[in-house]
């Protein structure tokens, strides 16, 4: 078993590594350094956030890529704010999506079951 010491977004690791195969018994020398932060890898540019619909009324938009689980509201329903309307789901996980303002649900503009992309249209408030 060798430990090695990975330091991943800032956060350092003491990992345990058991060596297999032919030269398990005269593994490659591992230089003993201190631990310090790595050298940082290139992350990509920051995406631009999606703005959320003005107070009142305007779209409500994906904030990732999905598929829609359970629309929570129907046409001319009263919404407040931060009530849930809609539950995406992506990677195995649910995650709710909440009016960003109080007002009537205008138009549904996906359905249950359906992919959506980052950025689309879920639904509008008036």
């Amino acid at each position: 078993m060798k430990t090695l010491r990975i330091t991943l977004e800032g956060k350092t690791y003491d990992v345990a590594v058991e060596v297999l195969g032919e030269n398990a018994s005269a593994p490659a020398p591992v230089a003993s350094a201190p631990a310090q932060a790595a050298a940082p890898v290139a992350a990509p540019p920051p995406q631009a956030p999606v703005a959320p619909a003005p107070a009142g009324a305007g779209s409500v938009l994906s904030p990732m890529a999905g598929q829609v689980m359970k629309i929570k509201v129907a046409v001319g329903a009263t919404v407040s704010q931060n009530q849930e309307v809609i539950v995406l789901e992506a990677m195995k996980m649910e995650t709710p999506i909440y009016a960003p303002a109080a007002g009537t649900v205008k138009a549904i503009s996906v359905k249950e079951g359906e992919a959506v992309a980052e950025g689309q249209a879920l639904l509008t408030i008036g």
